[in-house]
């Protein structure tokens, strides 16, 4: 036992802007959320608090029926919840992705032992719709639709408005709409409800601008429908019912230890977002994604994104040729303290991707990170 140490040294993370694909830094006032007293997980203070951060959940995901809850978890969690509570094996499931996110998808409907049909498009492509339409006309039976709102890693926006309309009037009407919101809610338009999404899931560290390990996500009836019909149990912690009972009913019913202090950062950023006005909040994002990407564009740069299906929060630049691209982000991290981020996966092509979400989402941090790029790699 001689080599343990008896101690260990002071925590110095250092100062970071944080513009990669996530997280992003956290707003100051839910910094000081994470400062208040910490109640107990059973007491009644915190069960009012959290009935009503159901109520900001509702209005951020734009779906007043359904259920709006948070799992205590990541946003890979809220992805395996929904394949957990609304897929069983023998299903029939269609995921469409062009991205190391949707592809995940996938595996996690393979894992569930779904009969799994894939439509990929290549990177930085969107599946046309119309392919998508063929599929569910020679697949009828399907239960469920998976897709990836804004693809981290390519800086890809699906059309899931559209989506819902080929859904709809398919001979498949009956199937579920699995949307990936992780990049998006909080930084553009989801609207659950208008857009016929059946399960919709996120995190807490992109736009809505909190700390990482939580995982909202929203429900449909239709889908706490397919839930309630269910013959095979759900895993214990990804129980979407046991949550909806542990966070809704009352006397309450115990399901886990809940990460307080994480909530109270989660509803401090709901309340700002919904402060700050929705609509106004996507605006914000839009405008300093545009201005970003119109910056590099004028110095040269090209994105890996179809330009007609391209995110704000999240560009995905091309390394030019002859480029070392994690050298430069390096210097950008050593000499500047801002964090971009590079190709993710092994099929990964060489991209620097830079996010401005949450705080971040505005023209001055976008200027901060184009002159830390001038500096090390000139036009």
């Amino acid at each position: 036992m001689a080599d343990l140490v008896t101690t260990i040294p002071s925590i110095d993370p250092g100062d970071r802007l944080l513009c990669g694909p996530g997280p992003s830094n956290v707003h100051p006032k839910v910094l000081e959320a994470l400062q208040l007293p910490i109640n107990g997980h059973l007491d009644p203070d915190f069960w009012d608090l959290l009935l009503d951060l159901v109520h900001g959940l509702k209005a951020l995901w734009r779906r007043s029926d359904g259920l709006s809850l948070c799992l205590s978890a990541s946003g890979t969690s809220g992805m395996e919840a929904g394949m957990a509570n609304l897929v069983e094996p023998g299903d029939t499931v269609l995921v469409i992705h062009a991205g190391f996110f949707g592809a995940r998808i996938a595996e996690m409907a393979r894992r569930a032992g779904a009969e799994l049909i894939e439509l990929t498009s290549p990177l930085g492509r969107i599946v046309p719709l119309d392919q998508v339409a063929d599929a569910l006309a020679k697949h009828p039976d399907t239960k469920l639709i998976g897709v990836v709102h804004a693809e981290t890693s390519t800086g890809v926006r699906y059309p899931v408005q559209e989506l819902g309309s080929v859904i709809a009037g398919s001979k498949a009407d009956d199937a579920l709409l699995l949307v990936d919101c992780v990049t998006s809610l909080g930084g553009e338009e989801v609207s659950a409800t208008a857009w016929g999404i059946d399960y919709a899931y996120s995190c807490s560290q992109k736009s809505l601008g909190c700390p990482p390990g939580l995982s909202p996500f929203s429900l449909s009836p239709r889908a706490m429908e397919r839930i309630a019909g269910r013959k095979a149990a759900v895993s214990f912690s990804f129980d979407i019912e046991a949550l909806r009972k542990y966070w809704i009913d009352r006397p309450i019913t115990y399901h886990h230890t809940m990460p307080i202090l994480q909530y109270y950062a989660l509803y401090e950023g709901i309340r700002l977002a919904l402060e700050e006005g929705l609509e106004a909040r996507w605006a914000r994002h839009e405008d300093a994604g545009q201005y970003f990407q119109m910056q590099m564009r004028d110095r040269g740069y090209t994105f890996l994104s179809d330009p007609d299906h391209q995110l704000w929060e999240l560009s995905a630049v091309d390394v030019p040729e002859g480029v070392d691209g994690k050298e430069i982000q390096t210097r950008i991290l050593r000499e500047f303290g801002i964090e971009v981020g590079g190709g993710l996966g092994p099929t990964a092509p060489p991209i620097w991707r830079v996010g401005l979400m949450g705080v971040n989402a505005n023209r001055e941090t976008a200027d901060r990170v184009l002159d830390a790029f001038d500096a090390v790699l000139p036009r």
